[in-house]
């Protein structure tokens, strides 16, 4: 039952917190058409920052109470960081680049 409302927690987790995230720079991305076509670049990186936040703070939270509960290790956390923040910006130099 605790394997199943932890489950559900994530999903709900992801869906509010991705939804949110997206809303927040879906509109940095309207800047003009290419950067749009490339603002599912965006999305990957919000899902990754969140990946990053659950292993690292919200899963010591849960229901779940398994041994096998680590965080990410420092060079994992940094190079996910890393590459959200690549993803971020890479549709404006595929905009500025393409266009």
């Amino acid at each position: 039952m605790r394997m199943l409302l932890e489950l559900l927690r994530i999903i709900f987790i992801f869906g509010i917190l991705g939804a949110l995230g997206w809303a927040i720079i879906e509109n940095i991305y309207t800047i003009n058409e290419i950067t749009e076509t490339y603002s599912w670049l965006g999305a990957i990186a919000v899902l990754v920052l969140l990946f990053v936040l659950y292993r690292n703070k919200l899963q010591f939270s849960s229901w779940y109470k398994g041994k096998d509960r680590m965080k990410l290790s420092k060079a994992v956390s940094n190079s996910l960081i890393f590459s959200s923040m690549l993803l971020f910006i890479l549709p404006f130099f595929l905009g500025s680049w393409l266009s």
